[in-house]
């Protein structure tokens, strides 16, 4: 189990790593488009919708990141007072009641959005058509990336409950 658990936190570090450049690509492209507007005295017919469908796709694929390095908000002022054990006991509550049907639930919708696009091969409306399907894929996989990363956090808080590991 904890092999698994390990697999998992390797694979949202490595698609961490590889999408974080990303917001490099956004930098650059809203730099463009700025010195557009300047220079040519209008903004480029393209780059506004390809910011947004990159910026929405970087902030969805790196969830699972931030959620292995535990860079979401917590309520850890309570949890801090309790032992490993009834932190492992918090963690399984939380993540199997409330996290696990709430990322099933973007999972099963976001397969149903994003199916919908591509079959109506959905497109965005400025000058320039951009697929939106893409984008709207990226929802699915976070949601399983994100689904991976629970079950890591789940396989860790139950072996510190038999006492085999740390949480």
């Amino acid at each position: 189990m904890n092999a698994i658990a390990r697999a998992i936190d390797a694979l949202n570090e490595g698609f961490g790593r590889l999408i974080a450049p990303l917001l490099a690509v956004i930098t650059l492209i809203v730099i463009y488009d700025v010195g557009m507007r300047f220079l040519a005295g209008r903004p480029s017919d393209w780059a506004f919708d390809v910011t947004k469908m990159l910026f929405g796709a970087h902030f969805m694929l790196m969830a699972a990141y931030g959620l292995r390095h535990h860079a979401h908000v917590e309520v850890d002022v309570l949890k801090r007072l309790l032992t490993r054990r009834k932190q492992a006991v918090l963690d399984l509550v939380g993540y199997l009641i409330f996290f696990v049907p709430f990322i099933w639930m973007l999972l099963t919708y976001g397969w149903s959005f994003f199916s919908r696009s591509f079959s109506r091969g959905e497109t965005t409306y400025g000058m320039v058509s951009i697929p939106v399907y893409p984008v709207k894929a990226v929802i699915v996989i976070a949601a399983v990336l994100l689904l991976l990363q629970a079950i890591a956090i789940v396989i860790r808080a139950l072996r510190a409950l038999t006492g085999k590991e740390a949480a």
